[in-house]
């Protein structure tokens, strides 16, 4: 797994880049610094079917996207000049065209932020300037849902000028889906969408004049609270839902809960809420970014504080889930290459591969998985993998392309 920090790494305490192991063994890749023209990243790093990881940083200057190779080299692909953004604090999602797309938290025509797209190697062009009115801020990154849409949050703005959220295609058709009211739906959507294997999409807000919120909303608009934090369950959500292989969602609160400096919860489609686990002391403390569901079916994460050394923490969460395989990308049309990637695969003899049901042919990369190429036939459906240990599915549907 790989992961950034804000801080931290001599001599500039502008950040690094690590890789760590499920058991726990860990590398720092790279100190970010002045003469890389990168600093402060802040957001979680983007694995590309090329192979390579992609990232946003803050600062100096106003922002950067950056590429970086699995063993530390670092290239900066683009520096932002206020005029196209400042702060591109989300990340980044490569689309079903082969375009990587973010938001830029300020800066553009109107200071309120913009959406971008770039290519692989750093050509950028800015889709969408914020007004204010259809949003402004957007902290988090996009999600490209099943009907080809981007959807995104932005912290302020809209019609009362506590969030919204909106929807923009490929080609740069925004739409604003909803404003948030500071009511019952709270505000100040922080965190990112994610889109549920129902086809809705969710999403946490971090709070107007409440602790926070978790909700649903439709591709069209219509969003329903599932939960309102009270503080003993946590307060401030500020992180990504992931959606595990159990159909249950998890995410994180930056602070309440036990001991008051956060939990991870667990809820399900339909709003019902367990705490799983509340931070505080040794095992860190305020949790920002989000957890990631590893292949050996353990959950993973980090807190921005506390630990031994009061910097903070990763974090393993077992929830029993079993291991399963993740396609890389998980979309194609067919007769294209896909990777499929499973720490169940290292040991195993692999006997067979299906999309959806239909076969694939496949070559065997021993340690690094496997590729298959997109059946004739095949349609939107899980990927599965036959071993002599067993079957493995894939956590998401492969999509396939027309």
């Amino acid at each position: 797994m790989y992961g950034s920090t804000e801080y931290g790494g001599n001599p500039y305490n502008s950040g690094t880049i690590f890789r760590i192991s499920p058991s726990g063994i860990f590398t720092s890749l790279l100190t970010l610094n002045n003469p890389l023209g990168c600093a402060y990243p802040a957001a979680a790093l983007l694995l590309a079917p090329n192979r390579l990881l992609y990232g946003t940083a803050i600062g100096r200057g106003e922002g950067n996207v950056f590429s970086i190779t699995p063993v530390g080299a670092l290239t900066t692909l683009h520096s932002f000049d206020d005029t196209d953004g400042v702060a591109p604090e989300g990340g980044l999602v490569q689309a079903f065209n082969g375009m990587l797309y973010g938001t830029t938290n300020q800066g553009g025509t109107n200071q309120d932020g913009t959406i971008f797209k770039m290519t692989p190697d750093g050509a950028l062009t800015t889709m969408h300037n914020f007004t204010g009115s259809d949003g402004a801020f957007p902290a988090a990154g996009l999600v490209q849902a099943s009907n080809g849409l981007l959807y995104g949050t932005t912290w302020k703005g809209g019609a009362n000028n506590y969030g919204t959220i909106f929807a923009i295609s490929l080609g740069g058709v925004f739409t604003t889906l909803y404003s948030f009211s500071g009511g019952a739906d709270s505000g100040f959507p922080y965190a990112a969408l994610i889109q549920g294997n129902d086809g809705n999409l969710y999403g946490t807000a971090e709070g107007a004049h409440n602790n926070g919120t978790v909700f649903r909303i439709t591709p069209a608009g219509a969003l329903t609270t599932l939960h309102t934090f009270d503080q003993t369950d946590g307060s401030a959500p500020l992180a990504t839902l992931v959606q595990g292989t159990d159909g249950n969602f998890y995410g994180a609160t930056f602070l309440g809960g036990a001991g008051g400096e956060g939990e991870i919860f667990r809820i399900t489609p339909s709003g019902d809420l367990t705490i799983v686990y509340s931070f505080g002391g040794t095992g860190g403390n305020e949790p920002v970014g989000g957890l990631v569901q590893h292949t050996d079916g353990a959950f993973y994460g980090t807190t921005s504080s506390g630990g031994s050394s009061l910097n903070g923490t990763i974090y393993r969460l077992s929830m029993g889930l079993q291991p399963f395989v993740k396609t890389l990308p998980a979309y194609g049309e067919v007769g294209s290459t896909v990777t499929i990637l499973g720490s169940s695969l290292n040991n195993a003899t692999i006997t067979g591969v299906t999309f959806n049901g239909t076969a694939a042919a496949f070559t065997d990369l021993g340690q690094e998985g496997l590729t298959a190429i997109v059946p004739a036939g095949a349609t939107t459906g899980p990927v599965r993998v036959t071993t002599s240990t067993g079957t493995l599915s894939s956590n998401t549907a492969y999509q396939v392309l027309p």
